[in-house]
């Protein structure tokens, strides 16, 4: 590691003030921020430790949603009686990610502001544009087989390495954000991560000086809640495609499809013309191929990681005939 100064922050407002500055980097569980300081992927000038702030609670709304802090743990936010009882998606989706030791420690913002684990990005010895813009993108060209189908630029084919954001994206969830003035921002989770675009650095939404404080959920609604996860083992690995669905039906048709995918972009992805499809139709085979039509629309494979296309066929497929009780 290159050395560092290392900060307390004992308030919020004092926080974002120190973040606000240049090579300054908020830290809470560390869990992906340590590991690329050792690799030297990252470089912060000064850490600011943030596990004095009051944000690790998990309240109750007063719509009936969940309000889960920034520094609550992943293990905790798993157990909640609330979310493994109304939000089973998020409970499912955050033990299918990690170690349990891993799940202690990582937190709810920290997790969502983790970065893309693509080799090119983790090894300062080959090109990446997301770490040194303008040298270029190893993975077009080389092993790119845990790499983006959907979303991809010719700057990027980085995948967004989570499950957590995933469920929330099918939830419908918030996350809140702070300031160093005391104004807060709300922004859906569906709309926090970043598409590379020409400015594949540029992770997701928070700009200089503002700390993710909560995530909200919004009040459970009917229907199934499934986590798919395919990957190369059964734990400690990331996805090749994950699929979070919110599935209800009435008189066999339909009511509720909202779907999230992850191992296919650089953020956790949603395509709202899904929704569009299914709802007030009955499920079928015909229905279900029609929604992977949908949903790769525009995929364009790399290589190595072309097998993510009939993947995702197949475990959107998959997801929907579970939920819908429907053999095929």
């Amino acid at each position: 590691m290159k050395p560092f100064d290392f900060q307390r922050a004992d308030r919020l407002e004092h926080a974002a003030q120190l973040c606000a500055d240049e090579g300054t980097r908020a830290i809470a569980g560390g869990t992906n921020l340590i590991d690329l300081m050792k690799l030297q992927v990252e470089t912060p000038q000064t850490l600011v430790d943030i596990h004095r702030l009051p944000l690790g609670r998990i309240d109750d709304t007063d719509d009936g949603g969940l309000r889960i802090g920034a520094l609550a743990t992943n293990t905790a936010t798993a157990v909640h009686e609330r979310v493994r009882r109304e939000y089973p998606l998020l409970a499912r989706a955050i033990l299918a990610g990690a170690s349990q030791q891993l799940r202690n420690k990582a937190t709810t913002g920290g997790n969502l502001c983790q970065r893309t684990r693509c080799y090119y990005f983790t090894n300062i010895d080959q090109p990446c544009n997301k770490r040194e813009p303008g040298s270029g993108c190893g993975a077009l060209k080389g092993v790119a087989r845990l790499h983006a189908v959907l979303g991809t630029s010719d700057e990027c084919i980085a995948t967004y390495p989570g499950d957590m954001a995933v469920a929330m994206a099918a939830l419908g969830a918030v996350v809140e954000i702070a300031d160093a003035k005391g104004h807060t921002r709300n922004v859906p989770v569906r709309d926090f991560h970043c598409l590379p675009g020409d400015t594949p650095w540029r992770d997701n939404v928070l700009e200089d000086g503002e700390i993710i404080t909560a995530v909200i959920l919004p009040p459970p609604v009917a229907g199934r809640q499934l986590y798919r996860k395919v990957r190369e083992r059964s734990s400690y690995a990331f996805a090749m495609v994950s699929v979070a669905a919110i599935v209800a039906l009435e008189d066999g048709r339909f009511t509720r499809a909202d779907l999230a995918f992850g191992g296919l972009a650089h953020k956790p992805w949603q395509d709202p013309r899904l929704s569009a499809l299914l709802l007030g139709k009955e499920p079928s085979a015909k229905l279900f191929d029609e929604a992977a039509d949908v949903l790769l629309d525009g995929a364009q494979s790399y290589g190595e990681n072309a097998y993510k296309i009939p993947l995702a066929r197949r475990t959107l497929t998959a997801v929907l005939a579970e939920a819908t009780g429907m053999e095929l």
